[in-house]
């Protein structure tokens, strides 16, 4: 991780960390992690992005980390995080970024390049359904509420953050380590993973992002249609998200395409570094 730096940037109110790589003169690729993670989880797609020109910006986003964590519940709206995103965008200086976001990261860059298209040149997401596709899917596969019923248990106030925290973290590693493909995460990582939800009233604002949006997961509209060019690359072994999400999101997009890797899981960019690192970079430098 040399010759990253770190910087806070202020956007819509709040302060958040954002790691940067890459010539200042390149063109911005920024990176939205997802749930539990931070900037951390792109490191290896930070490297090969600023190899190749890029200029990279990987925030922590709103309760994550290093970054601001306001403390009422719906300051965590999917509003509020689309105008975090927003606003950091119009501090690269530049007019247009390339958008990437993986799971929460992911339905974020969705709904930003649905209202902001004229901020975004190109749109990659990874393992995380456009929601009018997600709609669209539970009502034909009702099995798909089993494997996201984690969000009910969110709801509850309190304990779901005392549970994950007890023994050292364990719940919260085991997850990821279960539903990744074996060794994917090293000892270093989960204690990087560690030190980040340790940080004061991290968990508990890291959930707080789905005790916010309910409503937000029930109000997809059929016609939210994305216009900018998007490539979505999928873990088909995704315990909590159907691949058949992939082909569905790409119906609302335009100019879609998109990439299934039948060995890989939720966790597919820690999983595949190389290979996935490269689609991004060959689907954004294409003409």
């Amino acid at each position: 991780m040399e010759k990253i730096e770190h910087v806070y940037v202020e956007t819509n109110g709040i302060k958040l960390h954002v790691a940067q790589k890459g010539p200042k003169e390149g063109e911005v690729v920024l990176l939205l992690h997802g749930f539990p993670e931070f900037w951390y989880g792109w490191k290896h797609q930070i490297a090969a992005l600023a190899g190749n020109g890029f200029r990279v910006w990987a925030p922590d986003q709103r309760g994550y980390n290093l970054s601001d964590k306001p403390k009422k519940v719906r300051e965590y709206q999917m509003d509020y995080l689309v105008e975090d995103i927003v606003g950091l965008i119009k501090q690269t200086g530049k007019e247009k970024v390339f958008l990437v976001g993986h799971d929460w990261g992911g339905l974020v860059a969705w709904k930003v390049a649905k209202e902001y298209p004229e901020l975004i040149n190109k749109l990659v997401i990874l393992n995380a359904p456009h929601l009018s596709a997600m709609s669209k899917h539970v009502r034909k596969h009702p099995s798909q509420l089993l494997k996201s019923s984690y969000i009910l248990f969110f709801q509850l106030r309190g304990i779901p953050e005392k549970m994950v925290s007890r023994s050292d973290w364990q719940l919260a590693t085991e997850a990821i380590q279960n539903t990744s493909n074996e060794g994917t995460f090293s000892k270093n990582d989960l204690k990087e993973y560690r030190l980040a939800w340790s940080k004061p009233n991290a968990m508990q604002s890291m959930i707080n992002w789905y005790r916010a949006n309910l409503k937000f997961f029930a109000s997809a509209k059929v016609t939210d249609q994305i216009t900018v060019p998007t490539y979505v690359i999928w873990g088909m072994k995704d315990q909590f998200l159907s691949w058949k999400l992939a082909e569905k999101s790409l119906e609302f997009c335009d100019q879609g395409q998109g990439t299934l890797l039948g060995e890989s899981t939720h966790w597919l960019h820690h999983e595949k570094p190389e290979q996935i690192s490269h689609l991004i970079t060959n689907f954004i430098s294409a003409i």
